[in-house]
């Protein structure tokens, strides 16, 4: 590695790889100072700190190149709203070519051209269009790149960045780069994976996104601690799609899931997720969707026309999801009883990182009503009261973050969904649309349910085995827009 000049550092924008983030494990001098330093791009990494670099108005590539390279004799550049081909193409060049790499975004190539005069690009190759904001001579002559990079990098440092074109220009200043989905370090595998192993590195998190150093610094030792989820990682979405499995063990009228014994529907639900592998972008998972109480027609349980399954019956079944990297959720068909209440005799299952919680408000009935005569509904106040106290349970015994499924497909089944509590980060809320029938019915449905959404909603499909006339192949449901990531099956 060769020193620094004495010339003033400044950081660039890196490679975009579609869909992810990165993760960059780089070597970087190490200045003195108080650990978790601030958000200024100047502030050189320190062993062990832990915070966010961004700065208003300044790419992420920018920030980077500041941070790990002295000078380049070449630079590529390409406009934000290039062709698709044109950025993945930038990408690779700048990988194989060892060539740093800005992407200029309207209003804001002054600073890249800041940042190539300092790094003394001599030769800057534009890819796609030659972009006349940056006020320099361009070229888009390929083969006149050349592979003059200079840094000075010799301690380790964990950068996670949105911007997958950060991962090149992080590589070339001798970074090891891991795309993940979104700007946190618990989204996936390979994230948690590049924290966890850090050691004394400096974890740093390229852009405003990523929130506050103090946020930052809460995530990134949540992501050190907590358990992992079916797939990686310690958030439900977008970093997997779980295609699942609904109904009850031993009983076959209940759905597809009791048709066979454990092993055999271990077995089923892999194979129907496999289904997906192909079609999906992000990893598959495997799921159960479990109903462990079930609606009653007679008085049933304490006279609440519902029946509850003993822990102790589900609780192999979670056992065997977990051996074979299946995700669980416990569905409640809770007759006149409340949903939290009924949450509550399960909270030793829920205490389980790979088992989340469904509510089914079809069979949530009033003290005066019955199964089959009314449809159910719940009021959002009692949904809120269970997703309160299924978040405290998550942070109370160090969990990932939960799925937190609510069934509809009538308008009134959750009341006036805008006074739904969709802020806690522990849950991940998927609004599953059950309509069932022929194709324009179910889009009727879907599009309904997908209307007025409240913030923070991932959205969940069910195909019907029976009840759909056709049922929509797996190719069809990923179709569907918005793309579901909780698939079940009935």
């Amino acid at each position: 590695m060769r020193p620094t000049p004495s010339r003033t550092r400044r950081p660039v924008r890196a490679a975009l790889v579609a869909g992810g983030l990165v993760v960059i494990a780089a070597v970087v001098v190490a200045s003195a100072g108080a650990l978790g330093g601030g958000r200024t791009s100047t502030s050189q990494p320190i062993p062990g700190e832990i915070r966010v670099l961004a700065e208003p108005g300044v790419p992420g590539e920018v920030l980077v190149s500041r941070l790990l390279l002295d000078a380049s004799s070449s630079a590529l550049v390409v406009a934000e709203d290039a062709a698709p081909a044109d950025r993945a193409r930038a990408v690779e060049l700048s990988r194989t070519r060892r060539v740093p790499l800005f992407v200029v975004e309207p209003g804001r190539a002054a600073v890249v051209a800041d940042e190539l005069r300092r790094l003394d690009a001599r030769t800057v190759v534009a890819v796609g269009d030659e972009i006349a904001e940056l006020g320099l001579d361009q070229t888009v002559d390929v083969g006149r790149l050349g592979t003059g990079v200079t840094s000075e990098v010799d301690r380790p440092v964990v950068v996670l960045t949105t911007e997958p074109a950060v991962a090149a220009d992080a590589e070339i200043g001798g970074a090891q780069a891991t795309l993940v989905p979104v700007a946190d370090p618990r989204a996936d595998g390979a994230s948690v994976a590049a924290v966890k192993n850090a050691g004394e590195a400096a974890v740093i998190g390229v852009g405003e996104q990523f929130g506050s150093t103090e946020q930052f610094v809460e995530r990134v030792t949540l992501a050190r601690t907590v358990p992992q989820l079916p797939g990686g990682g310690q958030l439900m979405f977008p970093s997997r799609r779980v295609v699942a499995l609904y109904g009850s063990p031993g009983s076959r009228e209940l759905g597809p899931l009791g048709r066979q014994d454990l092993p055999a529907t271990v077995a089923r639900a892999g194979r129907l997720a496999a289904q997906y592998d192909t079609l999906s972008p992000v990893p598959v998972v495997p799921g159960f969707e479990i109903i462990v109480t079930v609606a009653s027609a007679e008085p049933g349980y304490r006279g609440a026309y519902t029946n509850v399954i003993d822990p102790s019956v589900i609780e192999p079944w979670v056992d065997a999801a977990a051996e074979a990297g299946i995700y669980v959720t416990l569905d409640l068909q809770p007759g006149r009883m409340d949903f939290l209440t009924q949450a509550k005799m399960y909270r030793r299952l829920l205490e389980r990182p790979n088992v989340g919680l469904a509510l089914d408000p079809e069979w949530r009935i009033k003290k005066d009503q019955v199964h089959l005569e009314q449809i159910g509904s719940v009021q959002p106040a009692e949904v809120n009261r269970t997703a309160a106290w299924l978040a405290e349970l998550v942070r109370s015994k160090g969990l990932p973050q939960k799925a937190f499924v609510l069934h509809q497909f009538d308008a009134d089944m959750l009341g006036d969904r805008s006074r739904l509590d969709t802020s806690h980060p522990e849950l991940a809320v998927v609004l599953h649309a059950d309509g069932h029938g022929t194709p324009a019915v179910k889009m009727g449905t879907w599009n309904r349910m997908t209307t007025g959404l409240p913030p923070n909603i991932w959205m969940g499909w069910k195909n019907f085995y029976s009840e759909d006339k056709p049922m929509f192949s797996p190719a069809a449901t990923m179709d569907v827009r918005p793309v579901p990531y909780f698939i079940s099956y009935q």
